[in-house]
C-alpha cells in the first residue's frame, strides 16, 4: 500500500501535464511570432531599436515569471521530496511525524521548541521521541540521531 502511494506521488512530481506543456509551447511560439511581426511591420520602421528591445524584453520577462511561478509553485497535493532512506524508515516503522521530529532533533531543538514548531503538545513530542528511541534501539537522543545517520535516514 505504502509503495503504491509513494510511486503515485513520484509520477505526479516527475513532470508537468501535457496540457501545460502545450500551453507553454504555444506561448513561446506566440512570442516568436511577435518578434517576427515587430521586425517586418511598420512598428519596426518607425520606432527606435531600443524601444523594440525593451518591449520584447518586458514581454519575455513577464512570460518567464509566469512560467516559473506555475512550474515551481508549492501546489497542495505536490509531495515534498523526502530525504533519507525510505526503505529503512519503512522497515523500522518510523511514521512521517516521527521523521519530522527526528529531523528537528538532529537540528538540535529541544522538546518544547519542536512542539512549538509542529504546533503540538510537548507531551506528544516526548512520546514520539520515546518511540524513536525504541525503534532505533538507542538510549539517548544523540545515539538515535547517530544511528539514523548511519542508516541513511537523515
Amino acid at each position: 500500500m505504502f509503495a503504491r502511494k509513494q510511486a503515485s506521488r513520484k509520477r505526479k512530481a516527475a513532470g508537468i501535464g501535457l496540457g501545460q506543456i502545450l500551453l507553454y509551447g504555444s506561448l513561446l511560439a506566440g512570442g516568436a511570432l511577435l518578434l517576427q511581426w515587430m521586425s517586418f511591420s511598420h512598428f519596426a520602421r518607425w520606432q527606435p531599436m531600443e524601444v523594440q528591445i525593451g518591449i520584447l524584453a518586458a514581454l519575455f520577462l513577464g512570460l518567464g515569471v509566469w512560467v516559473g511561478a506555475k512550474v515551481f509553485s508549492g501546489r497542495p497535493g505536490t509531495p515534498q521530496t523526502e530525504s533519507g532512506n525510505p526503505n529503512a524508515r519503512a522497515v523500522l516503522g518510523i511514521s512521517d511525524r516521527e521523521f519530522e521530529v527526528l529531523k528537528l532533533l538532529a537540528d538540535g531543538l529541544s522538546n518544547k521548541e519542536i512542539a512549538r514548531k509542529l504546533d503540538i503538545s510537548p507531551n506528544t513530542i516526548k512520546t514520539h521521541v520515546t518511540r524513536l528511541l525504541e525503534k532505533l534501539d538507542a538510549r539517548r537522543r544523540t545515539e538515535a540521531i547517530s544511528k539514523a545517520r548511519e542508516l541513511g535516514i537523515l
